[in-house]
């Protein structure tokens, strides 16, 4: 048997910091991300935080098989196509910042839950208070609302049922949840629509243990419906707008984002099938100074979306194959690098404060 000085001799280069970090440019850091078996070739689906819209882009434009089971109708130009939410995710159900929302969404799809407070009213006009940002102008009336999300959660059906690699980003910890039946929302009641109570909604900042059991839950009903299907993990890398605990935002984003750093690595450990994907590193690891930010330190700029994908999808990987297309519809996307902009209802609240 070799003897070895000890526990990290013989290591490659990507274990030891000063090899492979301190010594290199951020452009020559490789070997961050695993690769994941038939990647190329998976039926994926994205869902998560703002950032995730990124990706899933990302994927369309490079011609992989890239889900959307809720494209937008034809009628529709590219711009308010991406406006109404179309196409920035598998389905419409906008930015789903936290496992709860997450795990609420698959029990409500597949008839294991229904919100009691699942509607909010603006003015006239109705919205559905799962995806607020859908429809900026709201509904007509609460039976549209009902309709629509019916469609919508037949669609979310399809995608889970089908799909072979789920991409997921975690965004937040903090949520406002209904007291009556504690559905978690993606923004504050009364910042789009509704308005805010004390008695009817809380304030909730999701624990470790319960991420922890939200991501298991969910993991464990998907390979339910879906036993092939394998769970891609990423870790948003923008700050919290605001937070409603009584801590500093920056301090409040550093509990957030570690939080979820280690649930993430935590699953991805626990289980074969679930995957880890460091997009969070690659923006703010110290090899990038904090140059993939924009001037407001939280927006994330188009350099530093193109690097986390070098590292998703190395060009030498990408398929030279043609996007495949359907029709008219699929001009709808076609120049969607250029229409597509981050939605985020997250930042709207400053604005909603009067800041």
């Amino acid at each position: 048997m070799r003897t070895l000085a000890n526990p990290y001799t013989g290591k490659p280069d990507r274990a030891f910091w000063k090899r492979a970090v301190s010594t290199r440019h951020y452009s020559q850091l490789s070997d961050l991300a695993k690769p994941i078996d038939g990647f190329l070739d998976a039926r994926i689906a994205t869902a998560g935080s703002c950032f995730a819209q990124h990706i899933g882009r990302y994927l369309r434009k490079n011609g992989l098989n890239y889900m959307d089971h809720e494209p937008a109708p034809e009628i529709l130009s590219p711009k308010s196509a991406d406006r109404l939410g179309y196409g920035v995710y598998s389905c419409r159900y906008g930015n789903i910042y936290t496992s709860r929302q997450l795990v609420q969404l698959f029990d409500e799809a597949f008839g294991k839950r229904k919100p009691v407070d699942g509607i909010w009213q603006k003015g006239e006009r109705f919205y559905d208070a799962l995806r607020p940002g859908i429809e900026p102008d709201g509904f007509v009336s609460p039976e549209a609302v009902q309709a629509l999300r019916r469609f919508h959660l037949s669609k979310v059906r399809r995608m889970f049922r089908k799909l072979d690699i789920f991409v997921f980003t975690l965004g937040l910890t903090e949520c406002w949840v209904s007291t009556r039946d504690g559905t978690a929302y993606p923004i504050a009641p009364g910042v789009i629509a509704g308005s805010y109570t004390p008695q009817d909604y809380e304030f909730v900042n999701l624990r470790h243990r319960d991420i922890m059991d939200d991501l298991i839950r969910f993991r464990a009903a998907l390979k339910e419906i879906n036993p092939q299907a394998r769970i891609l993990f990423t870790v948003s890398p923008v700050p919290l707008a605001a937070t409603a605990t009584d801590n500093h935002v920056l301090v409040a984003t550093t509990y957030s984002k570690s939080v979820l750093r280690a649930v993430a690595g935590e699953m991805t450990d626990e289980f074969d099938d679930v995957h880890y994907f460091p997009s969070y590193e690659v923006i703010t690891g110290q090899p990038t100074r904090h140059a993939f930010y924009e001037p407001d330190l939280r927006s994330v700029a188009a350099a530093g979306v193109a690097e986390v994908m070098r590292h998703l999808l190395p060009e030498d990987a990408v398929p030279q194959r043609p996007q495949k297309a359907k029709g008219k519809r699929r001009r709808l996307y076609a120049d969607e690098a250029d229409v597509g902009y981050e939605h985020c209802e997250e930042g709207l609240l400053a604005e909603a404060a009067g800041e």
